[in-house]
């Protein structure tokens, strides 16, 4: 039912949980497999020092939610788009054929460069997939 799965992932602890979700949704599917989608929202990035910041902190957890792929050996692919969270990841689900979209309810803070709060349920409402937003 679920084969092709979209995982809106920041590197945050609400979009790790998302990540053990899609894990365990795509194993239930034989060949079932899962896009992370990253968007990068550098308009909010007043700083370079901040720019570092945002760009390791979210090294760092996209780092960890592809090794938990990687150990439970579901396949993968990671894609990075910039622009602005929502409308991007929007856009991007309703050009791809997924049967389904998961993504955190809260991501990183403004200061850190995304807000998954308001983007989740924008998200929700716009995307033509059923969406699941894990706490």
């Amino acid at each position: 039912m679920y084969k092709n799965i979209l995982l809106a992932a920041d590197g945050s602890e609400h979009s790790k949980r998302a990540a053990a979700h899609a894990i365990q949704l795509a194993k239930l599917v034989p060949d079932a497999k899962v896009e992370i989608i990253s968007v990068i929202d550098l308009s909010k990035v007043k700083t370079e020092v901040l720019h570092s910041e945002l760009k390791q902190k979210r090294q760092q957890g996209l780092a960890e939610i592809e090794n938990l792929f990687k150990q439970e050996n579901v396949t993968y692919k990671l894609t990075i788009e910039r622009g602005e969270p929502g409308p991007t990841i929007v856009s991007y689900a309703n050009k791809h054929a997924f049967d389904m979209m998961i993504i955190g309810s809260r991501g990183l803070n403004a200061l850190q460069g995304m807000v998954l709060g308001g983007v989740s349920h924008k998200v929700a409402k716009r995307v033509h997939c059923p969406v699941m937003i894990i706490k």
